[in-house]
């Protein structure tokens, strides 16, 4: 086993009240690795060894998330991490393992427990560390194959990708022609993984994006030229162009990370019948200039609007087993510049400047 530290680092928010104007910046700070007594019996110790980054984490830095956080709080909510120790109690894992926190703590089974959603790096200490203990009805296996990178990429980006798809129901309809998905707004995390969950459960995908460079690197790195996909700013009328590629059919799920700004273009994207937008960001904002009665289009199209606040620890699961059966490589999802813990404001910044494709990873 190896030796464990007396202490070690982590990257917390720094004090004060963030604005786009003034935001916070991240500060390391040094951590007692365990606590007096050692570990309780159905504690784990893990060793983190790479996170990812979501677009809440910048966003708590800048004023703009729409939820309160822990004050001074250790960042993050994803990683690939180790197992170092366990306690007396704990079966589930091993030293060695592959391991990763679930995002919600509250939210285990799909029932959201009696203290609310308990978000990781929000309202609890994130990943953003060298060391963390966790209770082990938190943690979750990772799949064998992945590489500690691709492995950080999943608990929030990757479970919430899951549930915008209404995995795995949507791999089983029998529709003709094959179901459909448009990942609305862009080559970040969720909608990278929701490609990624699509083409594993045989969903074919579209995505968007701003820029046709990326989308062709894009395709590059999956081996996949075919892959449907266009520029919004080119092709501003996103309902026209989403019917264009599906011969008039649309599509059966719009996973929005825009937020509100689109959700007519969304809604004239989806089949005549049965379809579902998906909202899991608010790239756009919150405010959109358009007539609320106009969602009674929703009405006519027997269409769903879905929020997704991520989902489960079970959930979780599930789409690890897919992962692992179906062997994904998730490198296409990882952006070229991987940064080391002490560039860690770097990678922050870099987030931030909307350079990235796919996600932004930190090696711990």
């Amino acid at each position: 086993m190896a030796t464990i530290p007396e202490t070690y680092r982590a990257v917390r928010r720094s004090a004060g009240t963030p604005s786009l104007e003034n935001p916070l910046r991240l500060e390391f700070s040094t951590e007692k690795t365990l606590p007096e007594g050692g570990l309780r019996s159905n504690e784990v110790l893990i060793k983190v060894h790479a996170v990812s980054l979501n677009y809440r984490d910048v966003s708590m830095l800048h004023g703009n998330y729409p939820s309160p956080v822990t004050p001074r709080g250790i960042l993050a909510s994803d990683c690939g991490a180790e197992v170092v120790a366990v306690g007396d109690s704990v079966t589930k894992f091993k030293v060695g393992d592959h391991v990763s926190p679930t995002f919600d703590l509250g939210n285990l089974t799909g029932e959201i427990g009696p203290e609310g959603h308990i978000a990781v790096g929000g309202d609890v200490d994130g990943v953003l560390r060298e060391y963390a203990i966790f209770e082990d009805k938190y943690l979750v296996h990772l799949p064998k194959h992945l590489s500690w990178e691709e492995a950080s990429t999943l608990s929030c980006a990757g479970i919430t990708a899951w549930n915008a798809l209404n995995a795995p129901h949507s791999f089983h309809k029998k529709k003709t022609p094959q179901s459909l998905a448009h990942m609305n707004a862009g080559t970040g995390g969720v909608s990278l993984q929701a490609l990624l969950i699509a083409l594993a459960g045989g969903i074919t995908p579209i995505i968007t994006s701003s820029s046709d460079e990326k989308l062709n690197n894009l395709r590059e790195k999956l081996g996949r030229p075919d892959l449907l996909g266009f520029n919004y700013r080119t092709h501003p009328d996103q309902a026209a162009e989403v019917k264009r590629l599906t011969g008039g059919r649309g599509v059966d799920i719009v996973v929005n990370n825009a937020g509100p700004v689109s959700f007519l273009a969304d809604i004239d994207s989806l089949v005549q019948s049965g379809g579902t937008i998906s909202i899991v960001g608010y790239l756009g904002g919150f405010q959109a200039d358009w007539n609320p009665g106009e969602l009674f289009k929703l009405v006519a199209k027997h269409a769903k609007l879905q929020g997704v606040l991520v989902g489960s620890r079970d959930d979780f699961e599930a789409m690890n087993k897919l992962f692992e059966e179906k062997r994904v490589s998730l490198l296409p999802l990882v952006d070229d510049k991987v940064f080391d813990f002490d560039e860690s404001q770097a990678a922050f910044d870099y987030l931030w400047s909307g350079k990235h494709v796919g996600k932004v990873v930190i090696r711990v």
